[in-house]
């Protein structure tokens, strides 16, 4: 009996600890290359930035960690900014999992440091209607950075390294290849026309990595006679960002972060004008910060920049003024120098021509008349003559000190007074001036008197000064 209750107590505690071993991190996982512990796949799209670099790398550090089948690398990138591209290269080149690249899907590209992942990889396929190359520059943001010689010898090394004609990627540093070219000068393994036919092809496939000689074992068979074809026999797995990297990743587009910058100034400015805090200016704060990120990551000029605060701030002076004037030709000129020099680096950051008519072209439009209505009528009304405006009462909305807002009538208007004589909030004013859009108004107590009253009562005292001279010299024939 007793014998019989260690037995049991043993049998217990080993399933106790399988059942641990089972749910620890990694245990029990197999080996790479056993083709059971699924496939990663990582999409490279736009630019390699920080938030796609980060993907990537931690990506190769899961697939190890967890001991992947493989990772795949769907590229289709014109190039790096503000990221080390070789850090990236040398994790590629550590690591115990095989990386297969695609340059893909078709009509995608592989340009700049992106080519440098393309050769890096264990095994690099192109998508029919894909281009590879050219790897120069490296780097969009600082294109002198690595010379085009070192390039092409990095290509041509990393190439031989994987089993590629190290000639035909050392050329690739210079010139664009479309796939079927690539292929045929070595710069790639083959064409692969889908990302799944790139993970059953590799089925079978022995890859040297950082571990040594790995057989892969990706795909199963499946169906009878013409129907039978390879699928995946395990998961794939597709590592994407999370909400805040896609956030970012979009405004370190030069575009974006351009729209966002100048967007955003002309809403600030429009809630200037308004006289309140409220969601347009929220939104403009938003989309100033946005901006501004993005040009924290890209080769922005930011003498550039200012010329674009500039041509707002130039703009809405006009729209202070009520009409068009050398504050409008010289906002529009100097919105278009700031726009078209706003990046430096390669031309590849260039906003592109159709964005640049859209900005450049509702911008001034917003000001010109856009503003200028909306601020009519938010201040004005139409119920209210100009000149039935001057005498009127009215109340300070906000300290007027020397510009503030009038409540005249129930309607808002923009107002201003005398620097010695400011008007505080709730306070009662009198108009004795309209200009433009703009009321001139002083307090009630010394205030200036109705400019008709005024001109009446001039009219008045000289009436009857002409009244008593005439009674004083009736034979005066003057009229």
């Amino acid at each position: 009996m007793a014998g019989r209750r260690v037995a049991r107590l043993l049998a217990g505690l080993v399933l106790v600890l399988g059942a641990l071993l089972s749910v620890l991190p990694g245990a029990g996982a197999a080996q790479p290359g056993d083709g059971k512990q699924g496939i990663s796949v990582v999409q490279v799209e736009g630019l390699l930035d920080p938030p796609t670099a980060s993907l990537v790398k931690d990506a190769l550090e899961a697939a190890n960690d967890q001991h992947r089948t493989m990772v795949v690398l769907q590229i289709d990138s014109r190039g790096t900014v503000d990221v080390d591209v070789h850090e990236i290269v040398r994790m590629i080149e550590r690591s115990r999992v095989p990386v297969v690249a695609w340059a893909g899907p078709s009509g995608g590209s592989v340009h700049g440091g992106a080519l440098l992942l393309l050769q890096a990889s264990h095994r690099a396929f192109v998508a029919n209607g894909a281009s590879v190359g050219p790897g120069d520059p490296v780097q969009l943001d600082d294109p002198d950075a690595v010379p085009v010689d070192a390039l092409a010898a990095d290509l041509a090394r990393l190439a031989e390294r994987n089993g590629r004609d190290p000639k035909g990627a050392a050329r690739s540093a210079r010139n664009q290849y479309s796939a079927v070219l690539a292929n045929q000068l070595g710069i790639v393994d083959g064409v692969r026309p889908t990302l799944g036919e790139v993970v059953v092809s590799m089925d079978g496939k022995t890859v040297e990595t950082a571990a040594g000689e790995v057989t892969l074992n990706t795909a199963r068979v499946i169906g009878e006679g013409r129907d039978r074809r390879r699928q995946p026999n395990q998961e794939v797995v597709f590592d994407g960002m999370g909400l805040g990297a896609q956030l970012q990743h979009g405004l370190i587009r030069p575009s974006v972060a351009y729209f966002l910058f100048v967007v955003g100034l002309g809403l600030i400015i429009f809630e200037f004008f308004a006289i309140s805090i409220g969601l347009v200016g929220l939104a403009g704060a938003l989309s100033m910060i946005g901006g501004c990120y993005g040009f924290s990551h890209l080769p922005t000029q930011w003498w550039a920049v200012g010329l674009l605060a500039l041509a707002l701030v130039g703009l809405s002076i006009d729209v202070q003024a009520g009409g068009l004037g050398f504050w409008t030709g010289f906002g529009s000129v100097a919105l278009v120098v700031g726009s078209l020099f706003l990046y430096g680096g390669s031309s590849s950051l260039d906003v592109p021509w159709w964005v640049l008519i859209l900005v450049i072209g509702g911008t001034v439009l917003f000001f010109v008349w856009g503003m200028t209505a909306a601020v009519r009528a938010r201040f004005s009304t139409p119920t209210v003559g100009r000149e039935g405006m001057l005498g009127r009462m009215g109340t300070a909305e906000v300290p007027i000190d020397p510009d503030g807002v009038a409540l005249i009538d129930g309607a808002r208007w923009r107002a201003r007074t005398n620097r010695a004589t400011p008007i505080g909030a709730g306070d009662p004013l009198r108009v004795i001036e309209v200009d433009g859009l703009i009321l001139e108004v002083e307090p009630e107590e010394g205030g200036a008197k109705d400019h008709r009253e005024e001109y009446q009562e001039k009219k008045r005292l000289a009436q009857e000064a002409k009244d008593r001279a005439n009674q004083d010299n009736p034979d005066d024939p003057t009229p």
